[in-house]
Parts: structure tokens; sequence; C-alpha cells
């Protein structure tokens, strides 16, 4: 059920290298990433990012938003679609396994 991905040296780079925090004013605080990314676990696949944006229990400028959403799939736990829709891929059951076992079962 569960593939392991391996990057490169090179790939790996490359993806460190495509992450570049948007200039704001002000950055995004851990409540407000946190809310963000409750939002986007709650919403899994089914909403574009405009939708979950109008959905969140608290205002968030636009570009803050963005900023977060830049953040979440840089590290891995989503991936915007090309129709805008954001998949959340991150799996905390897997993480602990990984973290108490080592290893990884396929299957």
């Amino acid at each position: 059920m569960y593939q392991l991905i391996y990057l490169s040296g090179d790939t790996l780079r490359k993806q460190l290298i495509k992450f570049k925090p948007r200039k704001l004013d002000r950055l995004p605080r851990l409540d407000t990433i946190l809310m963000v990314e409750k939002a986007l676990y709650k919403y899994k696949s089914d909403k574009t990012i405009t939708q979950i944006w109008l959905l969140l229990p608290k205002k968030v400028m636009w570009t803050t938003y963005i900023t977060i959403l830049d953040y979440l799939e840089y590290s891995g736990k989503i991936i915007m679609e090309d129709d805008k829709t954001v998949t959340w891929i991150w799996d905390p059951r897997l993480h602990e396994h990984i973290k108490k076992h080592g290893v990884i079962l396929s299957g």
C-alpha cells in the first residue's frame, strides 16, 4: 500500500532551490499555518485553493495563504494540481511507523 520514493542528490537540490518564499510585510504565524493545514487535511482534494481560502475559520491575507501553500508543497504535505485543487499526501501514520520501526513494508 505504501510506496517510498527516493530522491537523488541532484533532484533534492532542485527541490530545495525551487522553494522561494514570497516577499511579505509579515510572515505567517504558526497558528495560521496550522489552521490552513487543518483545513487542507479536512477537504483533502475536494476543493480548489480559492474555495478552501473562503472556508477558513479566520480571514487570512491571500499572499500569506499562498506562501503557506508553497511551504506545504515544498515540505511534501500537499500537491497542487493543474486545476488548482489541493491534494493532501502526507501520511502521519506512515511517519510514526517509520519513526518507530525504521522500515517501510511494501505491499
